[in-house]
């Protein structure tokens, strides 16, 4: 069986090397399975490429966290290029395992959940499809469960609202009198130094993204599973 690990692809090496990397730990978990990673653009190899030369039946993984365009068009038309018969998993998603990592890189950067007066920024890329930008922005509330901060916001920073600006703006009114960003982001790129950039004009620390994290591997190994338990039981059926 194989585990193809599609990526968007990006023209910063990081978000590559973070790929490879979530690969790494998925061999380490599944020795029984090839392993292959692959991108939509940008990057090599491209999943057409990867697809045309494995086996049929392999699962394909997004490695992404909403289901927006690349999930629903990128990612179906190059395994329709392809011609292989293969099977897509779900996204990542909002995985409460995903949100401890989040918790774990505020942890890193000195935020306590007994902060009264800390207000949290949960800054996703944006989406033109309406429901994934509003999935990101229930987690903003589902981050603050089990603390006394002032409030959480999502900020989107690719064009859709609330802005960071609008978001800092909306927790200093709630009270809030330190503020922390929270990248809801994969890896490091060009868009997370741009919100770098914000944070520190702003004066705002900012948290690591969630990286090639063991608990972004352990969810990548979820939906491998679900789609393979899925298709098990569409041929029982």
């Amino acid at each position: 069986m194989t585990l193809v690990l599609t990526a968007h692809g990006s023209a910063d090496p990081r978000s590559s090397a973070n790929a490879h990397a979530i690969g790494g730990h998925l061999r380490r978990l599944l020795p029984d399975t090839e392993v292959r990673v692959a991108f939509c653009e940008q990057n090599t190899p491209n999943l057409t490429e990867v697809l045309t030369g494995v086996e049929p039946g392999a699962i394909v993984v997004p490695l992404l966290l909403g289901s927006a365009y690349h999930a629903r068009i990128d990612i179906p038309e190059l395994i329709a290029d392809s011609g292989n018969q293969v099977t897509q998993a779900d996204v990542l998603g909002d995985d409460p395992r995903l949100l401890q990592v989040v918790r774990e890189r505020l942890t890193a950067v000195g935020v306590s959940r007994f902060d009264a007066d800390l207000g949290v920024i949960l800054v996703g890329v944006g989406s033109s499809h309406p429901a994934a930008n509003a999935r990101t922005a229930a987690l903003a509330g589902a981050l603050a469960e089990g603390t006394r901060w002032a409030g959480t916001h999502v900020a989107f920073a690719t064009g859709q609202n609330p802005s960071l600006p609008e978001a800092v703006g909306r927790l200093h009114h709630r009270g809030a009198r330190r503020l922390v960003i929270a990248p809801w982001f994969l890896a490091h790129g060009r868009i997370t130094d741009r919100v770098s950039e914000f944070a520190c004009a702003a004066g705002i620390p900012m948290a690591e993204p969630l990286g090639p994290h063991r608990l972004v591997a352990a969810t990548v190994l979820d939906r491998y599973e679900e789609a393979l338990a899925a298709r098990s039981a569409g041929f029982a059926a």
